[in-house]
């Protein structure tokens, strides 16, 4: 095939044509002998067969005396039968029987006299209490066939059975070689410019969950003839080759056209969104993808074709994937260019399971830790409406996912801290907080798609928080509003505050962050900025959204911004200087049915604790409310 720069491969094409020539270069196992103890998780390239038997001789299952069964017919309690010493023998578990022996009587059914003879009243079987040859295993039974993952139970069966050494598969070596000039190992203190390389850590350790290995090598500049040098290397030493970034189109990118250079580029930009600048050839007579450098991007392509390419290796078929039914929380748009994979974090509220989609974009690597699933919307497709029933490959087990307090609504940190005391004191849930602002918590409370909203809204006419807004959106009930903190609202600012920002007419003369439409913090702007007569367009940044207070400081203390309006936590977090606005007051609005539900009087106990007290001080700008 003609290979063809940032086409838009059909997903199912590209991985006809890519585990095909994988195939083709005899992409496959071999197998190595191990000893058994050094087997545990391994695959299994031949069935084992016992070399013994388990027990390979007749052993006392019990402490107790040897006797020839026969000598104790017809005793009872009335009749006692006497033997004598020469009639039986004393054993301990796991002793040899005997010669001539066939049963043991166990210690506590045993009478002595001060001859040493023994009183029975019980009459017992042959074979009573012993292990007899071969129980568990007899010589050249088939312990486990092939392709049997070893389990710890397996380790103890194989040794049982006189096994000391297993042939298993080898996990196939994939060479990891990161790029990119700007790109530093992992470090505390980056540089302007300078970006973390984690990607390698992160497919390091999803190789090793797929039974494979993993050789990092030093990261690469975007230099052609060093690209060269190092996949020759990786090509020498290793089964397959991951490089990391220089998939795209840019001037530096140049995987394509080394894997070429080496073999084959059969595909160059797959129909997958993220993922599209992917790479899959062969070179050197092995298989090469090379990976976007977004960490989403990468990991889709991981999931969806380097899963898959180990699976073929081992000749296995690819594990069943987890799927659920949820309703669309929200809209969720999708070109129709592409195969998109939507990450999504699952809530089950009133028996209904809910999927709301997580921060999208390709460098967002925290839509990973917190999504509970994939929504997978086909190409071609337009996306889903709020209720639409869509399939979901689950990421997390369905336990888990049900076992939470969905929690949506107006940002605060201190719902991380309660979810992480939650843990830390065992309660049996956990608490799953997404950020919506807190006109998105009275659609979702009133939806059923939350079991509680975080609100913190402004009522213009009396000055007062919250209470208006319920009686307006649930005038027959259905809510209950209770009481959470009281918190700081104010400008964050630089250090030393350098453009004097003390009221909201201030703001005209720098460069603002703003919240979200329907968060708290911006109704309470947009009604400070009515009563001062101040107009939207004279604020420099006011389109410019961020959906947490700490992303409001983030972009401050990067010098994006000159000011922003947030809580003072967020702005001691960053080291910044916080201008005090106003007292406010954050609370939680629980959907009627579940005001006495346990997760939500767990909630509010943790809230009230001293420990979390305890923690609202540190954070400052805090107050817990009556």
């Amino acid at each position: 095939m003609k290979h063809q720069y940032l086409n838009n491969t059909p997903p199912e094409r590209a991985r006809e044509l890519f585990f095909s020539a994988a195939d083709a270069c005899g992409f496959r196992y071999a197998d190595e002998l191990l000893p058994v103890p050094r087997t545990p998780g391994r695959v299994l390239s031949q069935a084992v067969y016992a070399a013994i038997s388990s027990p390979h001789y007749n052993a006392s299952a019990m402490d107790g005396i040897a006797v020839r069964a026969s000598d104790t017919f017809g005793a009872s309690e009335r009749s006692p039968v006497i033997l004598p010493p020469e009639r039986y023998a004393p054993v301990d578990t796991g002793d040899p029987l005997p010669e001539g022996a066939d049963a043991v009587i166990m210690i506590e059914d045993v009478v002595n006299d001060e001859q040493g003879n023994v009183t029975l009243r019980a009459a017992v079987s042959p074979w009573t209490n012993v292990r007899q040859v071969g129980e568990d295993l007899c010589m050249g039974d088939m312990i486990a066939p092939t392709d049997t993952r070893v389990s710890p139970a397996l380790i103890g069966a194989f040794l049982a059975g006189g096994v000391t050494e297993i042939r298993v598969k080898t996990k196939p070596l994939f060479g990891i070689i990161p790029t990119g000039d700007e790109i530093v190992p992992p470090t505390a203190t980056p540089a302007k410019g300078e970006i973390i390389e984690f990607n390698s850590a992160v497919f390091s350790a999803m190789l090793e969950q797929w039974d494979a290995r993993a050789k990092v090598y030093e990261i690469v500049r975007d230099k052609k003839d060093l690209l060269t040098a190092a996949l020759d290397r990786a090509l020498a030493e290793c089964d397959a080759v991951l490089v990391l970034a220089g998939s795209s189109a840019g001037r530096d990118d140049y995987t394509s056209e080394i894997i070429a250079a080496r073999g084959e580029a059969l595909v160059h930009g797959i129909g997958v969104k993220p993922g599209k600048p992917a790479v899959l050839g062969v070179a050197g007579g092995k298989p090469v993808v090379g990976l976007p450098g977004y960490p989403v991007s990468a990991i889709v392509i991981m999931e969806e074709f380097v899963r898959g390419l180990i699976d073929l290796y081992y000749r296995r078929p690819a594990a069943p994937l987890q799927t659920v039914e949820a309703a669309a929380g929200r809209r969720i748009v999708s070109s129709l260019k592409y195969k998109e994979f939507v990450r999504v974090s699952l809530g089950a509220v009133g028996g209904v399971l809910t999927a709301i989609p997580l921060a999208g974009g390709a460098g967002v690597i925290t839509s990973l830790t917190k999504a509970d699933g994939i929504l997978e919307i086909p190409q071609n497709a337009e996306g889903a409406e709020p209720g639409d029933l869509c399939r979901i490959r689950l990421l997390r087990d369905m336990s888990e996912i049900e076992q939470s307090l969905i929690v949506t609504g107006s940002h605060d940190p201190i719902l991380d801290e309660l979810a992480d005391l939650a843990c830390r004191q065992g309660c049996g849930f956990r608490i799953k907080s997404t950020h919506v602002g807190s006109m998105g918590a009275v659609t979702a409370v009133r939806g059923g798609q939350a079991h509680m909203g975080a609100i913190h809204l402004l009522d213009e006419t009396t000055g007062e928080y919250n209470k208006s807004y319920v009686e307006k959106y649930f005038p027959d009930g259905g809510a209950v509003l209770r009481k959470g903190v009281k918190r700081v609202q104010g400008f964050i600012v630089p250090k030393g505050n350098p453009l004097g920002v003390r009221e909201i007419a201030d703001l005209t003369r720098c460069r603002f962050v703003n919240r979200q439409r329907g968060a708290g913090t911006r109704l309470l702007l947009d009604c400070r900025m009515r009563q001062c007569g101040v107009l939207p367009e004279q604020i420099d940044g006011y389109a410019n959204e961020k959906f947490t207070h700490t992303a409001v400081a983030a972009a401050v203390a990067a010098g994006n911004a000159d000011a922003g309006l947030g809580i003072y936590s967020a702005a001691k977090m960053y080291g910044l200087d916080f201008i005090p606005l106003c007292d406010e007051e954050y609370d939680f609005l629980v959907g009627a049915a579940y005001a006495d539900h346990p997760y939500v009087e767990a909630f509010f106990r943790l809230l009230r604790s001293g420990e979390f007290i305890a923690r609202l001080k540190e954070m400052g700008g805090y107050g817990v409310a009556d």
